[in-house]
């Protein structure tokens, strides 16, 4: 991170009162006392991506539980431990305290990191750790001292989500109030006004029917701590949208993600709605992605500027595009994790399928954005991933692909400023594509590692382990599945 010292803001109802800033253990023991905590959360990630917790009286919180740790069983969290091994160490970070804006118990959380118990070490599968690794990593490098990271998150809000599964059947339903094919519904008064399929992006209430909602989700942000540029609809109908945060240092954006994710779907639940992250919940209409922008700094210049250069980007930059694009069927097994992931990355829908970079354009997997000139706000902005993705370890590769496509001066594709859904057979025919399924991405990660090895950043440990638990969790379970459009086509053959 950029610095240690935070500042808590208290949750306590609507107030956004800033403390004093927060730099150890001291200071949160401190805070405790004066802001009247009555519980301390303490929060860490497992290797999928999902928040995990425990808590403890305010009481039981004191300077040594941030060195000597707290205790869980490492043997029930996804991807860690077998039972035979199963004691581990939570370590909070004194600097990630937040008063939690969702609790009715006035409750401080603390993200924390995972260690051992026996020797001590940070544990190699803490996602944490090994986005922390990649973060102290960049340095050492000499390419760069910071890296500064933006990513967007979108998801929908429907009103309701049904599905279940079993040997002799298998289904699922979301509805949402307001989702277009609701207009003909005459169970009750009927007001109309929602967008159609792919005609989301921006209109104004009663078309938009969440704009209080996800006002509150920002306000709910900002007392935890995340400062948030923006909120609005996105494409899709039945309530997708989409909420941007303020740029940060890497480790500190994943922390972020989580809490965005956490607040999101709390204050969506506490009002009758239900978010989900799942990045192609709906046919025919927009999949939820988490369009990644990233850069490079030094000593407080932006590398990734270059003024007169196409899209006034820098040859680092470019290599650094030429690294993600080199690299994209393996990172995609981190940033486009899942089964449903490639019911996104298909053609149309302004999916970023496409394996060059370009200016302006949202179809390459790769852009740069031209909203300003400003050396500062020069960035790259990669599009494949989708926010199932866990922050800290998508993050992480993104970076070390980048770096790779530095260190060996990766040139990429050629830019097209073309709709590259619209080019000649010919022009097609020289553009490649990301994979087209999780297990093509998954062999792709098995053949396309050494570059997330170096420095130490992941493991092989780690990896192994992801591509395992993927195709046994998920790979093989869909396949075995007959699909309910298979009824559809094939019940009468």
């Amino acid at each position: 991170m950029a610095t240690t010292e935070v500042e808590v803001r208290s949750g306590a109802r609507g107030a956004a009162a800033r403390a004093k800033p927060v730099t150890g253990p001291q200071e949160v023991v401190r805070l405790v006392k004066e802001q009247g905590i009555e519980i301390v959360d303490v929060k860490f990630t497992d290797v999928l991506g999902t928040w995990q917790h425990f808590s403890l009286p305010a009481e039981e919180l004191g300077e040594e539980c941030f060195a000597e740790g707290l205790g869980f069983d490492g043997s029930s969290i996804r991807g860690f431990q077998d039972i035979h091994e199963s004691d581990m160490l939570l370590v909070p970070a004194a600097d990630t305290a937040f008063v939690d804006p969702i609790c009715e118990v006035k409750t401080l959380s603390l993200i924390c990191d995972v260690r051992d118990p026996v020797t001590g070490q940070p544990y190699t599968r803490d996602p944490r750790y090994i986005a922390r690794k990649a973060e102290a990593y960049l340095p050492k490098t000499g390419i760069a001292t910071d890296s500064y990271w933006g990513p967007e998150a979108e998801f929908y809000i429907f009103n309701s989500i049904r599905f279940d599964q079993g040997a002799h059947f298998g289904f699922y339903e979301v509805d949402s109030e307001e989702g277009i094919w609701n207009s003909g519904k005459n169970t009750a008064s009927n007001l109309a006004n929602r967008p159609r399929h792919k005609e989301g992006y921006f209109p104004v209430p009663p078309v938009d029917r969440l704009q209080d909602l996800r006002s509150r989700i920002v306000l709910k942000l900002r007392e935890a701590g995340v400062p948030v540029e923006v909120h609005h609809h996105e494409v899709g109908t039945a309530g997708q949208a989409e909420i941007d945060m303020r740029f940060s240092p890497l480790v500190r954006m994943a922390d972020q993600v989580q809490i965005y994710k956490y607040v999101v779907r709390n204050v969506c639940h506490q009002h009758g709605y239900v978010a989900t992250f799942m990045p192609k919940p709906l046919f025919g209409d927009n999949g939820s992605g988490m369009h990644v922008h990233q850069s490079l700094w030094k000593q407080g210049s932006n590398l990734f500027f270059e003024a007169g250069k196409y899209g006034d980007i820098s040859d680092l930059a470019r290599w650094y595009m030429g690294g993600l694009i080199a690299h994209s069927p393996a990172l995609l097994a981190f940033c486009a994790p899942t089964t449903n992931s490639y019911r996104r990355l298909v053609p149309g829908y302004e999916a970023p399928i496409n394996l060059i970079y370009s200016q302006r354009n949202r179809s390459a997997c790769c852009r740069i954005p031209v909203y300003s000139r400003s050396p500062k706000t020069k960035r790259v902005e990669y599009r494949p991933p989708d926010p199932a993705a866990n922050p800290y370890l998508a993050f992480a590769a993104m970076l070390m692909a980048g770096l790779d496509g530095i260190r060996r001066q990766i040139e990429p594709p050629a830019p097209i400023d073309k709709d590259l859904y619209h080019l000649s057979e010919e022009e097609r025919s020289k553009v490649k594509n990301t994979p087209g399924s999780l297990g093509e991405v998954l062999m792709a990660l098995e053949l396309d590692h050494d570059f997330l090895l170096e420095g130490g950043v992941f493991t092989p440990d780690l990896i192994e382990s992801w591509i395992a638990y993927k195709r046994t969790r998920e790979v093989e379970p869909m396949q075995l599945r007959p699909h309910p459009y298979e009824f559809f086509l094939y019940h009468d053959v």
